[in-house]
């Protein structure tokens, strides 16, 4: 999400911070804050001010046109300021179709003027500048301020001057204010007197993206709700879990007390599923919006999935409630992964679930989809809770109609194919049904002798016609192997001669080879650490897929456009801020580059090219056709819409020609026209699908398009996000892009003008695909399209690491561990959770307890080992390991080798005698031995006692080891065999071994610091005894 609202008192105080010191601002940060905590006689002592002026006081919520509502008071003492808040201050009011509690309040000083001395600015941002407005009039009383106000377009990276001010925007300005620095200061709503200029009123958003270039000047951002909609601890909750995650979690609460609940996967989807709730009736039940995508873990997922189960079963409806799982086909996601989190969910919520008689409406599709649905099913029928479960075979948003009882609930639906079907092939042949494949290094002579296109620089370059062919070769930036791997697969299932990846780009190792799947053998693609040798050795690469991350997307995109030789770049990064994107926008127009994205997973043209993880996994590009063209072209901002749309596309035509989904922020590198007007001039392309939804104005090209004969072929389109208008307040939706500030935005509104230009606009979405087949059967019978005749695709083997997942392989482990879990959300010691381990206090000891002995030991326990621990640290500089560690630091070894030295010396000899010890020990102890007795029996014997042996001064010497023996045995922790285990493979040598390291590594420190030079034994400390007939 990008632009988000600040309060008022939030964006005078950035202001009045960073704008110039001369400004002629008056005012600066005088302001009060006041809610029902607010004592006033400490106000007046921290604002003396508010006891000398007159003041204006109004609610500070994201409230528009305050001075209309009467929620300004105006021209007030304190005592009237006081007053005047009594009948508001905690008081429900309606503005507009929101209705909230005023709870919040900001008093300025009262700046007397006339209403010729009232201006208005206004500056905003837009793909192509910055857009500056002025009005030479304000007040309540202006009317549609907007369409009547001089506008200034400062376009990106380029500078504003006093000259354009005074021409474009004060030319209606009272020449006398014009001297009080108007021309270079820029204020939302403002007066301008003799004493300079007052900022009156004011109305901010910021780019939330930028946080992370911004965080030391802004400090921690408060971002306020929308009025009419309170701040609930669990969305901060998943905004939180939102922001130490990679992947998207959102939440908004619209009606804690409906019994409609969602629970969606994708941006896009979680629109669409909203729309047709409230399409269906269902906005007054509505609880909540919210989306969770990129490919969350299972327990992001399950603190997810809990945090809406525990909302929906704190109120109970008296016609129980409905649980919508729903989403898109996935690109990436591994859906059965997370709805283990969903599932685990679920089980600790059944009790609940029950009782306020909830109903689960499933529909879901993408990798391992089929192994999620059959869990979530199971979780059903072990529960009891009734939880229908619908694939791709099932239209997306056909279960809103089941739950909302619009449409009966099949008992048994169509069973769609397995993930693993791909495997197989119809066709008896297993051959590639084209001319012979080339592998990449018998490509290798043709690739290095490609021509280099040369552009001259400064003269702008028109964009190409065609993105993708099936020679098309690219350039992936990141370590992305997984979506590498996928784009070889549909290659090789498309029947290209080569890999359409020539080399990968990751500037964190060095030049290298990683090895890939093409088909059944191994093929080596390079990796390179700088872009100059990759463009170099590989001149006929033309695209570039970028997965570098938000922060590092605008450095590495600008660099890419240095090289003529790229076309097009995907920039699948979502989250980078809108000031750099504009940039990049800019910089590829002006060298005729296209790009797709940023906040994308890419596009596909069937049987050509695919990008990164578009079309999902290889079963969706044969489930949807997607390894040979159609006739049918698309455009979506969403990701997961894509797919669906491949889905929806393939089931009521002969398939995609080629879909782009262009991404979800505000500024795509290029809009809907872009992909339209190429489709337009495609031969192959005979209808054209656009996806729109809610926010910017780019769908009207295409209505202007039509109008004046530009597009002529069949346009089915549809604009997502019609439910916004029915929402009282706003709801930023889960694309940046996704919010209208104005009515032509909305989606109701672009629709309508799209119907009336020409195009296909079905009722909702759950029309779409019915009126997409209705275009397609009528150019059928005209003849327009000739369906093809399907030629079976090659089979690609599976991937082991994938076939293991999805439960089709077994294969023994090469290592196997009992004592530590680090694949989950949470590191585990023998099953504890790292926090547990923090939280409970057990301390060095309890943990070796976990990791070595696999169980919680009894305090006492846990500090007699950190006393052993204690206690053999060290034994000083001139026992052989601390000696061999102290060698080894002199000689300038690092601190691994010199602690490895000491280390070595540990044996019967030294230190490594206490399992031989403890033996001994424990059988005297078992055998009614007193000590005397033991000592006794081992000189009579001839033996040593381990671990003590020659230094036994007195019977009471092996009182302590004795002891420590018997705490391994009776402290309650151990059997007897289990002790007697842990003492044959080393344990207690180990305690030895991980205390004498604390200090031979302290020995090894205090050489360093010390200084000390290379150490030389003496000669006098040496006795040379050699063979007499050697002798000098």
């Amino acid at each position: 999400m990008s632009a988000k609202a600040i309060s008022e008192q939030t964006g005078k105080e950035y202001l009045y911070k960073f704008i110039c010191t001369s400004a002629p601002v008056q005012n600066r940060f005088r302001y009060a804050n006041v809610t029902t905590q607010t004592d006033f006689q400490r106000l007046a002592l921290e604002h003396p001010w508010l006891l000398t002026e007159r003041l204006v006081v109004k609610p500070d919520q994201l409230i528009k046109r305050r001075g209309k509502l009467g929620l300004v008071g105006v021209n007030l003492d304190l005592n009237g300021v006081k007053e005047w808040l009594k009948p508001r201050l905690m008081k429900e009011t309606m503005v507009g179709k929101a209705k909230g509690v005023l709870k919040n309040f900001l008093i300025e000083p009262f700046v007397p003027h006339l209403q010729e001395e009232e201006f208005y600015v206004c500056i905003y941002a837009a793909r192509e500048g910055d857009y500056v407005l002025f009005h030479h009039e304000g007040g309540v009383d202006v009317g549609d301020v907007d369409s009547k106000a001089q506008k200034l377009l400062i376009g990106v990276d380029e500078k504003i001057s006093e000259d354009q001010v005074k021409k474009e925007l004060l030319a209606k300005a009272p020449s006398d204010k014009k001297s009080k620095g108007l021309n270079s200061c820029f204020f939302p709503v403002l007066v301008v007197t003799k004493d300079g200029v007052y900022v009156l009123d004011m109305a901010a958003k910021i780019d939330a993206t930028a946080d992370y270039i911004c965080k030391s000047k802004w400090g921690d951002v408060e971002f306020p709700p929308p009025f009419g909609r309170e701040a609930y601890p669990e969305e901060a909750y998943i905004a939180d879990l939102d922001a130490k995650s990679g992947a998207s979690l959102k939440l908004t609460l619209l009606n804690p007390r409906g019994r409609i609940w969602t629970m969606v996967a994708g941006g896009g989807a979680s629109v669409v599923y909203s729309d047709t709730i409230c399409d269906l009736g269902g906005v007054n039940e509505l609880a909540n919006y919210g989306e969770y995508s990129g490919a969350p873990s299972e327990q992001q997922t399950y603190d997810y999935a809990k945090t809406i189960l525990s909302l929906m079963t704190r109120d109970k409806h008296p016609d129980g409630k409905v649980l919508i799982i729903g989403g898109s086909i996935a690109n990436f996601t591994n859906v059965a992964a997370t709805f283990k989190g969903i599932v685990r969910a679920i089980k600790d919520y059944q009790g609940p679930l029950k009782e306020h008689e909830v109903t689960i409406f499933v529909r879901r599709g993408g990798p391992n989809y089929q192994e999620g649905l059959r869990v979530m099913g199971e979780v059903g029928k072990t529960t009891g809770i009734p939880i229908h479960v619908f694939g791709t075979e099932t239209h997306m948003t056909a279960i809103v109609g089941m739950a909302l009882g619009h449409r009966p609930i099949p008992n048994q639906p169509p069973v769609a194919a397995h993930t693993a079907n791909f495997l197989l092939n119809s066709s008896s042949s297993t051959s590639t049904p084209t001319s012979r494949r080339k592998t990449p290094s018998e490509n290798k002579a043709s690739v290095e002798g490609s021509p280099v296109k040369k552009v001259k620089t400064g003269v702008p370059v028109a964009k190409a016609s065609t993105l993708f062919t099936k020679h098309t070769k690219a350039l992936v930036w990141g370590m992305q192997t997984r979506a590498v791997q996928g784009m070889l697969d549909f290659d090789y299932v498309c029947s290209r001669d080569e890999p359409s990846v020539s080399a990968l780009i990751y500037p964190f190792t060095g030049d290298h080879k990683q090895k890939f799947y093409w088909g059944h053998k191994e093929i080596l693609i390079p990796v390179y650490k700088n872009m100059s040798d990759a463009m170099k050795k590989h001149p006929d690469v033309d695209v570039l897929i970028s997965f570098a991350s938000l922060r590092s997307a605008f450095e590495s995109t600008m660099e890419t456009m240095q090289y003529p030789q790229i076309r097009t770049i995907a920039i699948i990064a979502e989250g980078i801020p809108e000031a750099h994107t504009r940039k990049i926008i800019k910089a590829a127009d002006e060298k005729g580059v296209t790009l797709i994205g940023p906040a994308t997973v890419g596009g596909i043209k069937p049987g050509c090219f695919k990008i990164g993880n578009t079309g999902g996994m290889l079963d969706n590009i044969l489930a949807s056709k997607l390894y040979r063209p159609g006739s049918v072209a698309y455009v979506s901002r969403s990701g997961g819409m894509s797919n669906e749309l491949n889905n929806i596309i393939s089931r009521t035509t002969d398939g995609v020609f080629e879909g782009v989904a262009i991404g979800g922020d505000r500024y795509p590198g290029s809009v809907f026209t872009d992909h339209v007007l190429r489709y337009q001039d495609t031969p192959g392309v005979k209808m054209i699908v656009v996806l729109g939804e809610i926010g910017g104005t780019e769908e009207y090209k295409i209505c202007q398009a039509i109008k004046q004969g530009r597009i002529t072929k069949p346009v089915v389109c549809w604009c997502i996000g019609t439910c916004a208008t029915m929402f009282s307040s706003e709801v930023q939706f889960g694309h940046a892009g996704a919010c209208a500030n104005q009515a032509s935005e909305t989606a109701v509104a672009k629709n309508k003008a799209l119907k009336e230009a020409g195009a296909y606009v079905p009722k909702s979405f759950d029309e779409l695909g019915e009126v997409i087949k209705s275009v397609y059967d009528d150019l059928v019978s005209k003849g327009v399209i000739q369906p093809a005749e399907e030629v079976p695709p090659p089979t690609v083997p599976m991937d082991y690491s994938w076939a293991r997942e999805l439960g089709l392989i077994r294969k023994p482990a090469s290592f196997m561990t009992s004592i530590c879990d680090e694949r989950g959300q949470e590191l585990l010691y023998a099953g504890m959770p790292i926090t547990e381990v923090f939280k409970s206090e057990i301390g060095l000891g309890g943990t070796l307890g976990l990791l070595w002995f696999q169980r919680r030991l009894p305090k006492y326990a846990c500090q007699f080992i950190e006393m052993c621990l204690m206690v053999t640290a060290d034994h000083g500089p001139a026992v052989s390991g601390a000696h061999n560690t102290i060698v080894c630091a002199r000689a300038g070894k690092d601190l691994i080798s010199s602690l490895t030295s000491g280390l070595l010396t540990i044996g019967d000899r030294f230190g490594g005698a206490l399992d031989a010890a403890a033996k001994q020990f424990s059988h005297a102890f078992d055998s009614g031995m007193l000590p005397m007795e033991f000592v006794n029996k081992m000189k009579k014997d001839g033996k040593l006692i381990m671990g003590i042996g020659h230094r036994v001064k007195s019977v009471s010497s092996i009182y302590g080891s004795r002891e420590y023996t018997a705490l391994r045995l009776t402290c309650g922790g151990f059997t007897r065999d289990e002790a007697d285990e842990f003492v044959e493979i080393g344990a207690l040598n180990g305690i030895f071994v991980l205390g004498r390291s604390m200090g031979f590594i302290g020995h090894y420190l205090d050489q360093k610091r010390l200084k000390q030079g290379l150490y030389r034994h003496p000669w006098d400390d040496i006795s040379y005894v050699l063979p007499e007939h050697m002798s000098i």
